[in-house]
């Protein structure tokens, strides 16, 4: 696979409509750290629960998860939704834990790191206190914006002030979607491999917030303590729970009761298989039993796809012909997403043709029914 396309062999899921990297916390932290050693790229996002509410109603965040290229479920709901399919996503990587085990694990070159934003003179504090205690990470720099536009803090030397200081690992603590929107406004301009938005880290470095004890976060009740360190927070607690309720009953608890139903099936046996069904590059018929297992020939085939859309200036939209494909998994909706996602920066669009009733409602109770351009 082309490794400009690599982002397609990532071992990804789909829960509750946002695709997930099936990693640990060494995982990360070794893909941080080799994406620091080589200067490679990495925008990592850290989705929770509230990425998942949100991203429903706000295309351009839903989109900076979708180009993100290490995204790590940080909250027990989703890990909790995630074993109750089947999905083999066992840990919760918190970004504050993933910062946390990179800042303690000793290194002959430290991790050099930039706090953006937070509160007035907390990245400051974090800057300090960093630089105090870490003995993998050291702070090259820091900048509080304030409260203005995305716009205003993407000046030009607001940039330079930050790949002047030249560091590693940028965290940005703007709040979520402000931060993920400055992110993809600037990441091409910012020279850092490493960049995420890890709005509590700035605080808890810099001390002003105490984190939960483990066992609280184990027990998924880490957002009683964050009520109890931050009471403005219960707003937003109490509607992100209203939410998921919704979303087990009306999605989550349908799929685990359909996807055993079809798993007991005929359906769900087979390997799926790919062809063309016109010489055009514009309909390309899939078959079979679509899952994790089965999708690497897709995988490599949807590479070729992208390769094809730069080099011969393709502009149609592909249609992906799903008459003969009996079952689909989490694995390929997340590699679904991912691909039409690349193909879209290619000037090109995926309309899905032919989809049974199963497929509809598998696509709809994995809350991605509106991602998609849907044809009969």
């Amino acid at each position: 696979m082309n490794k400009k396309n690599s982002f397609l062999a990532r071992n990804t899921f789909c829960i509750l409509g946002l695709p997930f990297d099936a990693v640990d916390l060494d995982d990360s932290v070794s893909s941080i750290s080799s994406a620091v050693d080589l200067s490679e790229p990495c925008f990592l996002s850290t989705p929770n629960l509230n990425f998942a509410i949100a991203t429903q109603l706000d295309t351009a965040f839903f989109n900076s998860v979708i180009d993100s290229d290490l995204s790590v479920a940080d909250g027990m709901p989703l890990i909790w939704v995630a074993k109750l399919l089947g999905i083999p996503i066992n840990e919760r990587v918190a970004g504050s834990t993933l910062f946390d085990e990179l800042s303690k694990r000793p290194r002959d070159k430290k991790i050099k790191v930039f706090f953006f934003g937070g509160q007035e003179g907390i990245a400051e504090q974090a800057h300090h206190k960093l630089n105090e205690q870490s003995v993998g990470m050291i702070s090259c720099g820091f900048y509080g914006p304030g409260f203005v536009s995305v716009d205003e803090m993407s000046a030009t030397a607001i940039i330079n002030e930050i790949n002047h200081a030249n560091p590693d690992f940028i965290v940005v603590a703007l709040g979520a979607q402000k931060g993920q929107q400055w992110i993809q406004k600037n990441r091409e301009q910012l020279k850092a491999p490493v960049i995420s938005h890890l709005g509590a880290v700035v605080n808890f470095v810099a001390g002003s917030i105490d984190r939960a004890p483990v066992m609280w976060q184990r027990l998924g009740v880490e957002w009683l303590w964050r009520i109890k360190q931050e009471p403005s927070l219960w707003k937003r607690y109490w509607q992100d729970g209203l939410a998921f309720i919704s979303l087990m009953l009306m999605k989550v608890l349908p799929l685990a009761i359909y996807d055993r139903y079809l798993k007991r099936k005929a359906c769900c046996k087979g390997c799926g298989n790919i062809g063309w069904l016109a010489n055009d590059n514009k309909v390309v018929a899939l078959a079979g039993c679509l899952r994790n297992e089965h999708l690497s020939p897709i995988k490599e085939f949807l590479s070729s796809i992208l390769d094809q859309a730069v080099k011969e200036e393709i502009n149609q939209n592909l249609m992906l012909d799903f008459a003969d494909v009996s079952y689909i998994d989490a694995a390929f909706i997340a590699t679904l997403m991912l691909f039409q996602r690349q193909l879209e920066k290619r000037g090109r669009g995926v309309v899905l043709l032919n989809l049974s009733t199963r497929i509809e409602r598998i696509l709809k109770f994995n809350n991605v029914s509106q991602r998609f351009v849907i044809e009969k």
